[in-house]
């Protein structure tokens, strides 16, 4: 498990505690509620005028107010478990993770095959006027897309429409083009530098730029690196963020990382190149 990985599971694990908890406070509150009333016999109306009025109104009152509370922490409880179970089913590939070039490469794969597919589906059906026997296409599929057909409108031609093959294609774009930045942040070269107590380094496999201390950093320091977006990774022994150009600024300003020739971080980095700039 990667620190991307851990993080997210921890912040899982962080729902999860929180949902117990108010679950946990939910039941407490709503045995109280009714533990209250357990000496005022069922059906016991207030008796007017009588002298245990008020108090058994105030002690309906406070019953009341705690079954709220209850009633409160349980919808806190629901909210926290929606959270975790959002969190856990997130299939998102986040440019943070580590590994996001690699899954990103496979999801191309995966929609440039189902572009495919479709193409094919829609020629032998146009060729034929029936899904059955083109390749790739199980008899159950054949038979769905060829019922969908049988209810369509008269100007509808193939099974899949022109639409699904348009946001299919604007979204193999998009994944391409999150592949390219990625692959150009990895080709920038880095250049990683050692400080009074510790050095930094670009890790470009990872995808990281990780500041290693020789001791644990003052509380001070490590305030200011969660500050400017760096996180402790437990696997690495190690502070990180993403590597990009903002991380390196980010690690510039915080002193305690400067390094030990005085040299400004950013200057140590190669010079951005331009899009437009023809590869060698």
């Amino acid at each position: 498990m990667n620190d991307y990985e851990e993080r997210k599971q921890a912040r899982i694990d962080r729902y999860r505690e929180k949902a117990e908890k108010a679950r946990q406070q939910s039941s407490q509150l709503s045995h109280e509620s009714v533990s209250m009333l357990e000496h005022i016999p069922p059906g016991q109306p207030i008796l007017v005028g009588h002298h245990s009025e008020r108090g058994h109104r105030k002690l309906l009152e406070r019953s009341d107010r705690k079954m709220e509370q209850s009633i409160a922490a349980s919808e806190k409880a629901d909210y926290y478990e929606h959270k975790a179970r959002a969190a856990e089913s997130n299939t998102a590939i986040s440019s943070d993770d580590p590994a996001a070039l690699e899954k990103l490469q496979a999801k191309l794969a995966r929609l440039q095959e189902k572009q495919t597919f479709m193409k094919t589906v829609n020629a032998y059906y146009r060729k034929h006027q029936t899904c059955r026997g083109c390749e790739g296409v199980s008899p159950e599929l054949a038979a769905e897309l060829d019922n969908s057909m049988a209810d369509a409108y008269s100007w509808v031609t193939a099974p899949y429409p022109s639409y699904a093959l348009s946001n299919n294609n604007q979204e193999i774009h998009r994944i391409q083009e999150r592949i390219k930045q990625l692959e150009r942040n990895q080709d920038v070269g880095f250049q990683g530098w050692e400080f009074a107590g510790g050095k930094v380094v670009a890790n470009a496999e990872m995808n990281r730029l990780q500041i290693f201390f020789d001791e644990i950093p003052p509380a001070e320091t490590r305030k200011e690196l969660k500050s400017r977006g760096f996180h402790w990774a437990r696997s690495e022994g190690a502070w990180q963020r993403q590597l990009t150009r903002d991380a390196i600024y980010a690690a510039s300003r915080i002193p305690a990382i400067c390094p030990t020739d005085g040299t400004d971080p950013r200057k140590l980095q190669p010079t951005a190149k331009s899009k437009n700039t023809p590869e060698r």
